[in-house]
């Protein structure tokens, strides 16, 4: 019997469990519980003394070749007893696995897991403390480079318009307003000045979601997925934004906000001209991550309607509006 094509399917962790257990000579008794379905599906294995996440690859989102970037990435940062959840070898050395799923073949990599909880509000000190270890993630891939994506306006505002216009009508408000700050966005990344901004590897995505925080403020920053090359100020910026989104009392967004700048900056310091860059840097990877959630929408997106839009579109005025009126009041 023939069956049925898939765009993806969601693996056995049962199976999975089994798979773990012979290739890494893991515990019998380890067990594997699915615990999040997304772009890529996350398990995690545990035999009650050590706990890893096992992430299998949407089919076709990663090519190996870019897996085992992030994974030499990871080796690096390791290497530099930077706290990242890294990724695990099975016992013949290998760190990626082939399966074959219904759609097709998916990877499957086997990482170390991030002690701590998540902290959706956190405190000043924290912030501090994930600004010093993105500062120092930044002294090591600062210059480098990987085989991965680079971060331009090709890729944060003009690919990700034309992925939504597969889903929205040009001429609503809200597809509208994205074409003017890209244009916007566009004027501000070409007058920047290139010996006052340093290029790298950046992760793209670190915010509470990546990352737990255990003990007194020691974050550990994991899911490099979206890892890359471009301007280290892309991590700062975003984060920023996340938090800004986060806190709804702005005065102590400001004061947590600052805390990270200064967590940030007791290991690399920000030029002006980087600090200036923020609110717009934000905005674009705002927008490249619209056009990631466009790619997706027929196996993980499924809520991506106008509606979703005009709140998605709408947090992304409130941080220029907030940024806006700050310049104005800066400039008094």
């Amino acid at each position: 019997m023939t069956h049925f094509p898939v765009t993806t399917s969601t693996l056995s962790a049962k199976a999975l469990g089994q798979l773990v257990i012979e290739k890494y000579s893991l515990n019998k008794n380890c067990t594997c519980q699915l615990f999040r379905t997304g772009i890529n599906h996350t398990y995690f294995i545990s035999d009650n003394e050590t706990k890893y996440v096992l992430r299998i690859y949407f089919y076709n989102w990663r090519s190996k070749s870019q897996i085992q970037e992030e994974i030499n990435l990871l080796h690096l940062l390791k290497e530099n007893h930077t706290s990242i959840s890294f990724p695990i070898p099975d016992k013949k050395g290998n760190f990626i696995q082939d399966i074959n799923a219904p759609e097709g073949i998916r990877h499957a990599v086997l990482f170390s897991f991030a002690e701590g909880e998540k902290i959706r509000f956190m405190d000043a000190a924290t912030c501090f403390s994930i600004g010093s270890l993105m500062a120092k993630i930044h002294t090591i891939t600062a210059n480098q480079s990987i085989d991965r994506i680079n971060y331009n306006l090709e890729t944060l505002v003009q690919l990700p318009y034309e992925y939504a216009k597969q889903y929205f009508p040009e001429t609503i408000p809200e597809m509208e307003f994205i074409k003017k700050q890209s244009k916007k966005i566009s004027k501000t990344f070409e007058k920047i000045d290139s010996n006052k901004v340093t290029k790298g590897i950046v992760h793209l995505d670190i915010w509470y979601d990546n990352m737990n925080i255990k003990g007194q403020n020691e974050p550990t920053i994991f899911d490099f997925d979206f890892c890359g090359n471009g301007l280290l100020i892309f991590d700062v910026a975003y984060f920023c934004k996340q938090l800004f989104h986060i806190e709804v009392n702005k005065d102590e967004y400001e004061l947590k906000v600052q805390s990270f700048l200064k967590g940030y900056q007791t290991k690399r310091t920000l030029s002006e001209e980087e600090i200036k860059m923020i609110p717009d840097a934000a905005a674009a990877i705002w927008i490249f991550y619209l056009g990631i959630q466009s790619q997706r929408f027929d196996w993980s997106n499924i809520f991506l309607t106008e509606n979703y839009l005009k709140m998605y579109i709408g947090r992304m005025k409130s941080w220029i509006e907030y940024n806006d009126s700050k310049e104005i009041l800066g400039s008094r």
